[in-house]
Parts: structure tokens; C-alpha cells; sequence
């Protein structure tokens, strides 16, 4: 596979376009006095357009389901998500590059204590729309009623705010809001694994998805992933 071909079938416009989403602390976040994206996706796509020789446009996104759009609709060439079975329909995932955890927070007296006492009639889940852990949620909870905000930083403030039983979210930003909030509780067993990727739309063709693939497991194989994780500062992440 030649980088001409390769760059025809991945980013065709000539500069590669790579849809970041701040909305999950553990990848990527603005940064404060340039207002630029940075963190491991940010690195990642770097390398990527450096091995084709085409320059980088980060199109920085609030939330995972915003990204998938953005990739699905031809507006961005890549895109980093969680694998998930209803985005698979239109995006050809890598494997993993890191893996996380998806768990609850709940108030400090709250009688939940596990997983299997979320599933109850009375209990609301306040989740960030088109989540990895939202379409999971969606798909096991079968009584709960799932509370849909904007945004993933967003969860805990809308869980505190209308008085809701639990808040789902990736781990490490549930930690943050609690330790921001006061009185609330963490349950340490996860709901889920889940399972970063880089994607790229299925329109695409096959050249590119398997481009994308051999690139990502070649930046595991080389330890580019735990050396990203480690330069961000990136703890609770487990390179895929």
C-alpha cells in the first residue's frame, strides 16, 4: 500500500482530519491558555498525519456521540471512540488503544451499594447522551429510567441538580466531580470495560480501516500509547 493511496482512501482533502472530544478527560482536554486540544488522542492523530505527510485539523468536539457523527458524515476522517455495537454500523474500529472503566456515583447514604441495586423502578441514571456507557446502559438496564444530559462533564452536576439516584460516567471523571462536590460516593466495581479505539467511516472502503488498524497496533507494539498516557499524566487507563 503506497502513502499515496493510503492518503486518497484516509484523507482525501489532503490534510488529515482528526475529531477530538474533550468531553472525556482521560483522552484529550483544552488546553487553558492556548484554547488547543492536547492529550492522547491529540498525540495519536499527530503521528498518524506525520507518517502521511499531511498536516493535522483537530476537530475538537464536547461529546462521543457528536465525534461518531462527525466521522460517519464525511466532516472529520478519523476519530477516536469507545467500540459499541450501534456504532459499528457505520465505523470500522481499530482495536483498542486503552482501556477504562465505566462506574456509579451515588450519595454518600444511598443504600446502593452494587451494580445489581441499580436496576430498580425508582431509580434514575444520569448518563452523557450517545455515551459508550449510555448505549450500554440502554441496552442492560431494564427498569432503571436513563437520565440523558448533553455532556459527559456535565452527569454530575445534572445527578446533584435534580436529585437523582445514581450518575454513570467514566471513573476518573466521576472522582473528579466528587471530590468537587462533597458527599457523594463512588462504587468501585466498574459496569464496564470500556474499550478506546480509533474509527473511521466504513464508506471509506477497506484500504484505510486496515491502514488504521496496523497503525494503531503498531503504536501499541512500540509503547507510543503508555508513553502518552504517562506524559498526560494519565492514571486508571490501561493501554489496550
Amino acid at each position: 500500500m503506497s502513502t499515496e493511496s493510503i492518503l486518497a482512501s484516509l484523507a482525501p482533502s489532503g490534510t488529515l482530519r482528526a475529531t477530538i472530544n474533550v468531553g472525556n478527560p482521560i483522552l484529550a482536554a483544552v488546553e487553558k491558555t492556548t484554547g488547543a486540544p492536547r492529550g492522547v488522542s491529540v498525540d495519536i492523530a499527530r503521528e498518524l498525519a506525520q507518517r502521511l505527510g499531511a498536516p493535522l485539523e483537530c476537530v475538537v468536539v464536547a461529546a462521543a456521540a457528536k465525534s461518531v457523527e462527525t466521522v460517519a458524515s464525511g466532516r472529520a476522517d478519523v476519530g477516536f471512540f469507545a467500540v459499541d455495537p450501534v456504532r459499528g454500523a457505520d465505523i470500522a474500529f481499530t482495536e483498542p488503544y486503552v482501556t477504562i472503566e465505566g462506574c456509579f456515583l451515588v450519595r454518600r447514604d444511598s443504600p446502593i451499594r452494587d451494580y445489581s441495586q441499580v436496576d430498580a423502578p425508582d431509580t434514575r441514571v444520569a448518563a452523557g447522551a450517545g455515551s459508550a456507557y449510555d448505549l450500554f446502559l440502554t441496552r442492560e438496564l431494564q427498569r432503571a429510567t436513563i437520565i440523558r444530559v448533553p455532556t459527559s462533564p456535565a452527569v454530575v452536576d445534572a445527578f446533584v441538580e435534580q436529585g437523582l439516584e445514581v450518575a454513570a460516567g467514566v471513573k476518573q471523571q466521576l472522582e473528579a466531580d466528587a471530590a468537587r462536590h462533597g458527599g457523594l460516593r463512588l462504587i468501585e466495581e466498574p459496569f464496564m470495560v470500556i474499550r478506546q479505539a480509533m474509527g473511521i467511516a466504513k464508506a471509506r472502503g477497506d484500504l484505510a480501516a486496515q491502514y488504521l488498524r496496523a497503525f494503531i497496533a503498531d503504536l501499541k507494539a512500540s509503547g507510543f500509547v503508555r508513553e502518552a498516557l504517562a506524559r498526560h499524566g494519565i492514571k486508571g487507563a490501561t493501554p489496550g
